[in-house]
């Protein structure tokens, strides 16, 4: 699978695409700190990927992550062992996004390229910066709306934490 970082905005990408974009990166990013998380699986086309990699890896062209799902029955699987299964410190997130940079790519798909900041709380109240990076997609026009064919998540740092079970 290969990702291409998206440079600059296409001045052919319509207002109302880039708004509707900046919806669906908006609610997505609301749903993972609402612990909404049941809904994240919808957020992805039927066939839709996920994956959660450092810059490190993609520098060196390593297709390898530290979380990776493809489709929707993949997605809705994690969901249900973070819920069911996976014992971890209760915490919650905050994510601070970036403008997006979009690119028409044909076929109704744009690339799509945000940065972000996430911020985790834990029970004891204590705040810590988690992670930042970038969110590298693809992103595909459907009937009801924008939904992401791809998302990479790109971890400046390569020193992931342990507890990273919750999707960014």
């Amino acid at each position: 699978m290969q990702t291409t970082i998206c440079t600059s905005s296409s001045p052919a990408v319509r207002e109302e695409v880039q708004a509707a974009i900046g919806r669906l990166m908006a609610d997505y990013a609301h749903a993972l700190d609402d612990d909404d998380l049941e809904s994240w699986p919808d957020f992805f086309t039927d066939d839709g990927s996920y994956r959660l990699t450092t810059r490190e890896n993609v520098a060196a062209g390593l297709p390898v992550g530290i979380i990776h799902c493809e489709g929707r029955g993949m997605l809705r699987d994690r969901v249900a062992a973070l819920r069911t299964a996976n014992i971890f410190e209760p915490h919650c997130y905050t994510h601070v996004l970036g403008p997006s940079r979009i690119a028409a790519v044909g076929d109704g798909s744009w690339r799509v390229r945000s940065n972000f900041s996430v911020y985790r709380t834990f029970e004891t109240g204590e705040s810590r910066l988690y992670g930042v990076g970038k969110y590298l997609d693809i992103v595909h026009a459907q009937g009801d709306g924008p939904r992401l064919r791809e998302r990479v998540v790109v971890l400046d740092s390569r020193c992931v934490d342990v507890l990273t079970v919750i999707p960014l």
